[in-house]
């Protein structure tokens, strides 16, 4: 079996950071209550890295890197399998830097997961780089975890950003298969806002709530579209809530998240008042959150 007709797996990147120890024990929890392969995977960076030294030196230089960067992944299996000896595990040593390994070795049905550290990296990993913008987006989810600050527990409850767009139907189709696996309840999150401007006559203030019960009613509707849109009978076991709520989007996501297990987003949505799943939303979420953040970019069907 080559690599493009292998099974769906967690494909976690590791670099020796708090960050992405953290990332690899939660892609292991992963591994395992999804039942797929894990794939460890660490990018030397050998172009940047030996360019900065004399000619005589790179082999050297090479020989260490490759010294370190096989400890790392020993590291990082013994970790694995002290916590969940039941995983399947591969490491994966690679020259490029890890935004372009994990590229290459994610596929349609994967899921990547990287720590917080080094957000421009991450961005990289969601949006493509600038030579390969239009093929090279994450083909997958990519779950964005923070340093372990508080002891994991159980998972329980997933939070979801949905504003009617394609890329919050896939969000909560994440979502809910997440939550199977997981036996979490769904909360799913919508906000808008209305602005009143500084100098609003008092008398304005009855129009504006005309427009603030307008906006919830859209909001009711954008929630009860996506919820018939995408629950079917593989999902209805799952327990489902909805928050609504007049705030930024960022906000509500952060409040409803708080005590989540996870929070999952789009990368791309809808602007005006149902902008909830926007690039700088889901951007705002991952430099916020204290819990790990699932972004779905524009490629990622699971289905494919």
């Amino acid at each position: 079996m080559n690599a493009q007709e292998r099974p769906p797996a967690v494909v976690v990147g590791v670099d020796g950071s708090p960050a992405a120890r953290a990332a690899l024990l939660w892609a292991a929890d992963e591994a395992h209550r999804r039942r797929e392969q894990l794939r460890i995977v660490h990018g030397m960076g050998l172009a940047s890295k030996l360019g900065v030294h004399p000619l005589p030196d790179r082999a050297s230089v090479e020989e260490d890197l490759v010294e370190i960067g096989r400890s790392l992944l020993s590291e990082s299996v013994e970790a694995v399998r002290r916590a969940r000896p039941d995983v399947e595990v591969v490491d994966v040593l690679a020259e490029d830097d890890a935004p372009a390994v994990l590229l290459d070795d994610a596929r349609h049905g994967d899921v990547i997961v990287v720590g917080s550290r080094g957000l421009g990296g991450i961005r990289a990993i969601m949006l493509g780089s600038v030579s390969a913008r239009t093929s090279s987006h994450a083909p997958c989810p990519v779950v964005v975890v923070p340093d372990a600050d508080r002891p994991r527990r159980p998972r329980g409850r997933i939070v979801v950003g949905v504003d009617g767009s394609d890329s919050s139907h896939r969000a909560l189709r994440f979502g809910l298969r997440e939550a199977l696996v997981s036996e979490s309840e769904v909360v799913v999150v919508n906000s808008w806002e209305v602005p009143l401007p500084a100098d609003v006559d008092p008398a304005a203030v009855d129009a504006q709530s005309v427009h603030e019960e307008v906006f919830d009613r859209q909001s009711e509707e954008v929630v009860a579209g996506v919820l018939a849109e995408v629950i079917d009978d593989s999902t209805e076991g799952v327990e489902i809530s909805a928050v609504r709520m007049q705030a930024d989007p960022v906000e509500a996501l952060l409040k409803a998240g708080e005590d989540a297990d996870l929070i999952v987003v789009g990368s791309r949505g809808r602007g005006g008042v149902r902008g909830l799943v926007m690039g700088s939303v889901s951007q705002g979420v991952l430099h916020r959150a204290r819990v790990p953040v699932a972004v779905l970019p524009p490629h990622s069907d699971e289905t494919d």
